[in-house]
């Protein structure tokens, strides 16, 4: 059985709150290859660590995040939605996916890119996302590393294959089977699949030869593969 990947999705979340920088750290100290985090701007450009379009579900503030400068957001949760910046300091050198969520356009990249770029993380980082989100990370960086995300049985179009040009194709864990793992591979791609949290789930995937699992439970995962 191959050695997979395994991805902690917004970190630790069963631990701490999901996308906090405690939630990060204690993901790659149970064991995580890399890191799942959701990247939205806030009113003022900047890049920060948010799943939802709003505040409410795990800061209870109704307030959406694009009327939000970054200082705001900053003091609605006394500094616990932490910056994307903050993010790829606190996971050192180990790999982030970055999932770029909600509406994405040239300008949300960018932004994203420059981050990471300043920070020093290209070659540790790679994007995940929808296919409109995808080509935008292609057509800003001809080098990066894409996850395609995608949610049908259909495979996706060899046009948008030959543009977008994946490393990966990042496929919701219940419908991979061993036909569509043997199909993605025989393209060359490798797959990735989210966000399976049980035992028997992981199990079932690792015996299909997927390459990377992303879930909230890393503790079990990596139980798992070591197991393996």
């Amino acid at each position: 059985m191959q050695t997979v990947t395994a991805v902690a999705h917004r970190g630790a979340p069963y631990r701490f709150r999901e996308n906090t920088l405690d939630s990060l750290r204690s993901a790659l100290d149970l064991g995580a290859d890399a890191v799942e985090i959701d990247v939205r701007l806030t009113r003022d450009g900047v890049p920060v660590l948010l799943h939802d379009g709003t505040l409410k579900r795990l800061w209870e503030h109704d307030r959406p995040l694009p009327s939000l400068s970054a200082d705001e957001v900053r003091g609605l949760t006394a500094g616990g939605v932490p910056t994307l910046a903050e993010a790829l300091a606190a996971t050192g050198d180990s790999r982030v996916m970055v999932d770029l969520c909600g509406r994405v356009d040239r300008r949300t990249v960018q932004r994203v890119m420059d981050v990471v770029r300043q920070s020093g993380a290209r070659d540790r980082v790679y994007y995940c996302a929808h296919a409109e989100a995808m080509l935008a990370v292609r057509a800003a960086d001809p080098a990066a590393e894409i996850a395609l995300t995608w949610t049908t049985l259909a495979p996706p179009r060899p046009a948008l294959l030959d543009v977008v040009r994946p490393r990966w194709l990042n496929y919701r864990f219940s419908l991979v089977d061993r036909a569509l793992a043997a199909r993605v591979h025989h393209d060359g791609y490798l797959l990735s699949v989210w966000t399976p949290d049980t035992r028997r789930s992981m199990r079932r995937l690792l015996d299909l030869g997927v390459d990377s699992i992303t879930t909230n439970r890393i503790d079990a995962l990596h139980a798992l593969r070591d197991e393996a």
